[in-house]
């Protein structure tokens, strides 16, 4: 399995069949982007409905007849479009192809923009996938919150991505507590430095936790995770 970071929060999990998982595909006007819309995959993960994590879920899934794994309202708003989904909500699981996904608990708030005003888009989340014999913990935009110390206990998790932007989401400090509270083996930091707002050095994020744990990528880098 590779873990492959395109910026901001989009994320892909390459398997080792090479079926291509991505999360929150915002690819058309990412700064940081690497990939374009003709890059394939084959399943949709969105964490929430804002504009820079939706991204292009709907062109990637028509183009390439990908499921959008999201919360049952956003699924359905992209289902109205055309996309193919599958729709969940917090704390339900699933049984697909690749492997085994549960939808997490997030803080944080969860609106699309239709005719120049928010609408509810379902609560916001995260995923843990378990594929390859290995657990990720896919975040979303996220505060730090106790709970998350049950996941720990729950799930032998291999690597959380988590956001350190601050701002929107936890911040480096905040982050490093989360992960603490996961035990996670490896934590790939994600959701910085995008804008101005959310400006973060990772170095200083990876002092906070044991020397080896965070795994830095720049955009179009991979970690190989054994």
């Amino acid at each position: 399995m590779k873990i492959i970071y395109h910026g901001h929060s989009c994320v892909e999990v390459t398997l080792d069949n090479k079926m291509v998982l991505i999360f929150d595909p915002f690819i058309t006007g990412n700064p940081q982007t690497d990939i374009d819309l003709n890059h394939h995959v084959d399943y949709i993960f969105v964490s929430h409905g804002h504009a820079h994590h939706v991204g292009d879920m709907v062109a990637l899934s028509k183009k390439f007849n990908a499921p959008i794994i999201a919360i049952e309202e956003l699924a359905h708003f992209a289902e109205v479009q055309g996309a193919t989904t599958h729709p969940m909500n917090l704390g339900g699981s699933s049984t697909l192809p690749f492997g085994f996904v549960k939808v997490m608990h997030a803080q944080h708030s969860s609106s699309i923009e239709i005719n120049g005003q928010p609408q509810y888009a379902g609560d916001a989340c995260g995923f843990l996938v378990k594929a390859d014999n290995k657990t990720i913990y896919f975040a979303g935009d996220t505060s730090n919150f106790g709970d998350m110390e049950l996941f720990g206990k729950a799930f032998n998790i291999d690597v959380a991505l988590l956001p350190i932007g601050g701002r929107y989401t936890m911040g480096p400090s905040e982050a490093a507590i989360c992960a603490r509270r996961l035990q996670a083996s490896k934590v790939i930091p994600i959701h910085y430095n995008t804008y101005p707002e959310i400006q973060q050095d990772p170095k200083k994020f990876a002092t906070l936790l044991p020397e080896g744990t965070v795994q830095i990528l720049n955009s179009g880098e991979y970690f190989d995770v054994q």
